[in-house]
């Protein structure tokens, strides 16, 4: 196996593009290191992006946020303008493993393994980040929702890399927030995933939202309903009940050994009602 380490994202692509196995990127490397000890994986190249400066960088300006490829979890909540700007792609990311995971966990990474489970998708597809892709023609830019295809694929090609995601700028009075639910209390797969965010006018209005639900389909879906639902409300019962009614509608999950496909459609919406309200509660408080 050979390991590279570029000093620049076209250099990691190049490396990519020549390699005729199997190649992988290094971000943090969580999960792939540990499918690397266990034997699951035989890569023959390893591109580990962690040494590329704009994949390690938070840069906040007029247009929003721009977050590095390989900026860890840890460093997304010890940024208190981003913390305050997007508190609940920060709380998914923030719920991946334990605190030494949290040193080396990615969005990125989270993302690009394409679990239907992962935390921090929920809340990105609601933020309407996306993801600023290179290859070698180039860059591009992808929204969240449309990088993970399925379990464990994506629609990256094997010679294309994520170099950053992109945040929309924060208007006064908009907030988000991710919730989940999981068997235990700390460190599981969460069976049920809900991102939520949302804007008010100055009246309490609801005037913009996007709701993204997890863990209840093969990949993240939007809930237009549930959008729907929202604006143009004060965000009151009558919104939040129809909220939940939209997600565990829309929902389509299996049963396993961590719940049914009825338990999971009824929790999504629950779920999905209270993120609602946390994010509702945010952006009253927003300036």
């Amino acid at each position: 196996m050979q390991y590279l380490a570029p000093k620049t994202c076209a250099e990691a692509v190049a490396a990519l593009a020549a390699c005729d196995g199997d190649a992988r990127l290094l971000a943090g490397g969580t999960d792939l290191l540990v499918r690397l000890q266990a034997d699951m994986i035989e890569p023959d190249l390893l591109v580990d992006i962690k040494h590329i400066d704009t994949c390690q960088s938070i840069e906040e300006g007029p247009d929003g946020f721009v977050i590095g490829a390989a900026v860890a979890s840890a460093e997304l909540g010890e940024h208190a303008s981003l913390t305050q700007a997007w508190p609940g792609v920060v709380e998914g990311m923030g719920l991946v493993g334990s605190t030494q995971v949290q040193g080396r966990a990615t969005l990125t990474g989270n993302l690009c393994n394409a679990s239907p489970a992962a935390d921090s998708v929920p809340a990105l597809v609601a933020s309407g980040a996306v993801a600023n892709v290179i290859g070698p023609h180039g860059k591009r830019q992808v929204d969240i929702i449309d990088i993970p295809t399925g379990p464990g694929r994506t629609s990256l090609a094997k010679d294309e890399m994520i170099e950053s995601f992109s945040f929309p700028a924060r208007g006064p009075r908009s907030a988000d927030a991710y919730l989940r639910f999981i068997p235990r209390t700390e460190m599981d797969i969460a069976v049920v995933g809900v991102g939520v965010n949302l804007s008010l006018d100055e009246n309490g209005t609801c005037t913009d939202a996007r709701v993204a639900i997890g863990a209840v389909g093969p990949t993240v879906m939007l809930v237009p309903a549930a959008a729907q639902a929202l604006i143009g409300s004060q965000v009151d019962a009558a919104a939040l009940q129809a909220v939940q009614t939209a997600c565990s509608d829309a929902a389509s999950p299996i049963s396993d050994k961590r719940g049914t496909a009825e338990f999971r459609k009824h929790t999504v919406g629950v779920i999905a009602r209270r993120a609602a309200a946390i994010a509702h509660q945010r952006a009253q408080a927003a300036e």
